[in-house]
């Protein structure tokens, strides 16, 4: 089939451009065509690669429909819309629903925040796009639930698809800690994007109160501050965490890596982590990559409780705090830290999960998916 991915894409330094990424290199992977609609902030901004076939302006609402018509004209089977209330033009990203209303080809809703208590205009643009599609794909079941319950889209519309993890290297742990100069100290780690809501300096405050048990432990922090905040506040809150390390005395404790992490570095900072911290402040935070990703590579996960966190680390594969209190998450990692059975025991269950959350395996949900609701389409025409 021909399908195409409504997205932002690489090399736009963006999450959802990277799950897209993923998506397309492994719907590939099982024999689709896979072409893309590159959402950018700038025209001309990017050079991408060949498989984006239209640029669209993010705040040129014009474009939403003369893609929507680039698509009814051309050889396009099917397209994905990866819907993130930040990635489109107008208020909540409405410019999208142009797209939708314009296009004549079967379309799939990706959703990436569901939430559970939306304002009447973010509410309806989700129903919209929910009411208008072939299917609605969600990373959780707690997603499922309010996109049947919050924005009425039928039950039988709806699949629930894990967040793809890259196949990364295992690597040993100590060795990789050789490599980066912090040999046999205890490492906790958070990495994605920065910005206000990320909760980092959650993570800072608990490291303080472990630092007299664990003198030389280290809080590594890795990735650049979200180019969207970057341009608009340049680096004030990662300003406001070296202010906060200090008031703390935890200069020798806390490391940043400030770049966007290849592949291959991430995998490297994933597998010498003696514990993945996730300090996420709100609970209402419905997917995160950062968090599946560690579950991938079967990390001692301690994590504050938002619906994401909760869903993915029941049943024994991570800590989870009863709220977003530092304190607790120092008591937490401790745990991990001082009891080598419980590290062992929940690496082995999050690596378990994990392996079902490989990007083959979700591509090929995602391919049998599709070949699902189109065969139904062709049922419907049929009779």
């Amino acid at each position: 089939m021909n399908i195409t991915i409504l997205s932002t894409y690489f090399p736009r330094e963006c999450g959802i451009a990277s799950f897209s990424r993923d998506l397309r290199d492994n719907l590939m992977l099982w024999g689709e065509n896979v072409s893309i609609f590159a959402i950018s902030d700038k025209k001309g901004l990017y050079n991408y690669p060949r498989e984006v076939v239209f640029e669209l302006e993010e705040e040129n609402r014009d474009h939403y429909t003369i893609a929507a018509q680039f698509a009814n004209t051309s050889d396009i089977d099917l397209v994905f819309v990866e819907h993130e209330y930040g990635i489109f033009g107008g208020d909540d990203g409405g410019y999208v629903l142009d797209f939708v209303e314009s296009l004549e080809k079967p379309f799939i809703l990706n959703t990436h925040t569901v939430l559970p208590e939306p304002d009447f205009h973010k509410r309806r643009i989700l129903s919209k796009l929910g009411q208008k599609s072939t299917a609605v794909i969600c990373m959780t079941h707690r997603s499922a639930e309010l996109l049947n319950k919050v924005y009425n889209i039928p039950r039988e519309k709806l699949y629930m698809v894990h967040h793809g993890v890259p196949e990364f290297e295992e690597k040993p742990s100590e060795v990789i800690k050789k490599a980066y100069g912090i040999e046999n100290r205890p490492l906790v780690v958070t990495f994605g994007f920065l910005g206000p809501g990320k909760g980092i300096e959650l993570g800072i405050k608990a490291v303080s109160y472990l630092k007299d048990k664990y003198p030389d432990i280290i809080y590594l922090v890795a990735g650049e501050t979200h180019p969207n905040l970057k341009k608009k506040m340049g680096e004030v809150y990662r300003e406001s965490l070296v202010e906060l390390i200090q008031a703390l005395g935890v200069d020798d404790n806390i490391k940043f890596i400030n770049k966007y992490l290849s592949l291959e570095e991430l995998g490297e900072v994933l597998y010498m982590a003696d514990v993945y911290l996730t300090p996420y402040p709100h609970r209402h935070q419905a997917v995160s990559g950062t968090l599946s990703y560690a579950i991938g590579c079967g990390r001692a996960i301690v994590s504050t409780p938002y619906d994401y966190a909760l869903e993915v680390l029941a049943d024994g594969r991570g800590l989870v705090a009863s709220d977003a209190n530092p304190k607790e998450l120092a008591s937490l990692i401790d745990k991990i830290l001082s009891n080598t059975q419980l590290k062992e025991r929940l690496e082995k269950k999050a690596g378990k999960l994990g392996k079902t959350m490989t990007w083959p395996q979700v591509g090929k949900r995602y391919v049998n998916i599709i070949e699902n609701i189109m065969h139904a389409q062709v049922k419907r025409e049929v009779f």
